[in-house]
């Protein structure tokens, strides 16, 4: 009767691979409250934490699709390419140092100017990509912000400039420093003309940036929890060999001392900044 007995054999194991769940790369990490979110949960928001609301740093291309009406715009300036007038080595030769960022971040340099419809209006947004060279501003971010207020004051149009940079571009000098003048000159034809400029800062808005355009805005706006000062809080306490007061250079500190117009929450951006334009033009 062997056909009725069923014989007991070991149990097939699972190998190691199979036993695991695969959510590498689905998760991320909030690097404030540290907690684990779902990927497409915080795309979902904006790439703002769904626990403690931190705005995560995003590019210049993810930014300019959030503000312009169903994410349509057109770049224009975006030849422009950095030279070596130094020959600046540190690490690694300036040159070389561009030619990564180019190929890291899909852009020429460290800021991305367009030109598209907000709120059917049409509006010339220049955003800065933090991630090509900490968002340094050197002769071409200088140059290209200045053809954007040109353009601004030429056209008539309305200008909207998102700053996110680590300061002047040290590999080229004075050349940098050059730019802060520059643009400041180029912000007074804008004013004069009588069109308005809006100034966005985020996370982190330092140095020549700061100390230049960033702060010239008809209306100076903020993302919260932003970076915003020139020297370093570190260098500032070896400095005045002080202990700075908690949340010193974040956008709420600003805003309380009387340096910023608002904070605003990147899901309340676009529709802040239409309100705005509104106001300045009818």
């Amino acid at each position: 009767m062997a056909w009725f007995k069923k014989e007991k054999g070991p149990l097939a194991s699972l190998k190691d691979e199979e036993k695991t769940v695969r959510t590498e790369g689905l998760f991320t990490k909030c690097e404030n409250c540290s907690g684990f979110i779902w990927k497409k949960d915080l795309e979902a928001n904006e790439k703002v934490c769904p626990k403690c609301n931190y705005h995560f740093r995003i590019n210049a291309r993810e930014r300019l699709r959030m503000l312009f009406d169903d994410g349509v715009y057109e770049t224009y300036d975006g030849d422009l390419i950095s030279t070596d007038p130094l020959k600046f080595e540190d690490r690694q030769p300036y040159s070389k140092r561009i030619a990564a960022a180019r190929q890291a971040t899909g852009t020429n340099d460290a800021m991305v100017n367009a030109r598209g419809i907000m709120g059917k209006r049409p509006t010339l947004i220049s955003v800065m990509e933090y991630e090509f060279i900490g968002g340094s501003m050197g002769s071409v971010v200088g140059e290209m912000t200045t053809r954007a207020i040109e353009k601004a004051t030429h056209e008539k149009l309305p200008l909207i400039i998102v700053s996110a940079s680590g300061g002047a571009r040290m590999h080229e000098g004075a050349l940098s420093l050059m730019q802060m003048a520059k643009v400041s000159a180029a912000l007074a034809r804008l004013d004069e003309a009588q069109m308005p400029f809006i100034s966005l800062l985020t996370d982190p808005t330092t140095g020549g940036v700061t100390a230049s355009f960033a702060m010239l805005g008809d209306l100076n706006i903020a993302e919260p929890g932003a970076l915003i000062g020139f020297a370093g809080p570190r260098v500032i306490e070896q400095t005045i060999r002080q202990k700075l007061p908690k949340g010193f250079q974040r956008s709420e500190f600003l805003l309380q001392h009387g340096m910023l117009d608002a904070i605003v929450d990147r899901r309340e951006l676009r529709n802040y900044l239409i309100k705005a334009m509104n106001f300045f033009l009818p």
